[in-house]
């Protein structure tokens, strides 16, 4: 049981560090999808935004004002979405992947420009990066057997990020299906002509919805290099925004099953890593590390090869409301 453990409990523990990022993208994309803005930006967000964390933090030594520095970053660049797909009426698409080039490019220049580190920033140590955080009662509930193992070994020990991004699971969807904002938000989505007809400003909630995803890029970008890591690299990211996107999809646009969605991803990840170095049953050589590393964004074609047409987006999603007169 004990040998069974060591191999879990650190599995399990890396599921949920990995998938905190993947879970607050995925949210940040149900929010603007869900008011009729498709948001394929969400990766070039994500790394701006880790970028912006990192950069900040290395300066200022401060984790928090690191985290402040990529709510702002990002959200700068979904407000620029914003202003592309509702005030002109551009294609959200092509916006969305101007914006991941967009931030590619400039968050490798200002690092190189700012730190001379070959496009990185320096390390971060101490209060520059979000230290784990107990669980409160650990040395008593490590005690209980088994349950108390996992407990402590799964739950306890996260950065602050980690448990926020599962806090916003159950706040989206409050917010979503239980308030007067959350109903006009999917209906912006659905029927944006009923909105409009009812007095209530479309472009208003979708201005809303893809700044509330620029909020959650920003916390999912400070997570991967405050968190996760300890400084950002170029390209840092790794396709996480086009992740979290698919696992969208497969949620059919719903936060519960995007947060079991998300962990599937993470598993995958974290197994993925634990593989690493591992000697292949019957060949005696190691699993080949390109093959591993393919592993999330080959379940990511899978996955949306099976339910692609089986997923409803919103109706009006991606479709530029023009006010009938």
């Amino acid at each position: 049981m004990e040998a069974t453990l060591d191999l879990v409990v650190p599995i399990l523990a890396a599921t949920l560090r990995v998938a905190a990022p993947l879970i607050l993208a995925a949210l940040a994309g149900l929010f603007a999808e869900r008011s009729g803005v498709v948001d394929v930006g969400l990766e070039g967000k994500m790394l701006f935004a880790a970028f912006a964390a990192a950069a900040t933090a290395a300066v200022t030594g401060s984790a928090w004002a690191g985290l402040g520095a990529a709510i702002l970053a990002s959200s700068a660049l979904a407000l620029i979405h914003a202003f592309a797909c509702v005030t002109l009426r551009g294609s959200q698409v092509v916006s969305g992947m101007a914006i991941n080039v967009l931030a590619a490019g400039l968050s490798a220049t200002l690092a190189l420009a700012w730190f001379r580190q070959g496009g990185q920033t320096p390390p971060l140590t101490g209060a520059a990066r979000f230290a784990p955080i107990p669980l409160p009662g650990a040395e008593w509930i490590a005690e209980v057997p088994l349950l108390g193992r996992l407990l402590v070994g799964v739950v306890g020990g996260h950065a602050m990020p980690v448990y926020v991004a599962f806090a916003l699971v159950p706040l989206a969807a409050f917010v979503l299906w239980r308030t007067r904002f959350g109903l006009r938000l999917r209906a912006c989505g659905e029927n944006p002509g009923a909105v409009d007809a009812a007095g209530v400003s479309v472009a208003r909630l979708r201005y809303a919805g893809v700044l509330i995803a620029g909020v959650l890029c920003g916390i999912a970008g400070a997570a991967i290099s405050t968190a996760q890591g300890a400084q950002f690299s170029p390209e840092m990211t790794a396709g996480r925004g086009f992740i979290a996107l698919a696992a969208l999809i497969v949620a059919n646009w719903k936060p519960w099953p995007v947060l079991w969605t998300c962990l599937g991803f993470g598993l995958l990840d974290a197994v993925a890593i634990r593989l690493q170095g591992v000697p292949v049953p019957g060949l005696g050589v190691p699993f080949p590390v390109q093959a591993i590393q393919a592993l999330p964004y080959v379940l990511t074609v899978i996955l949306l090869a099976g339910f692609v047409g089986r997923a409803t987006a919103p109706r009006a999603a991606g479709v530029p409301y023009v006010k009938e007169r």
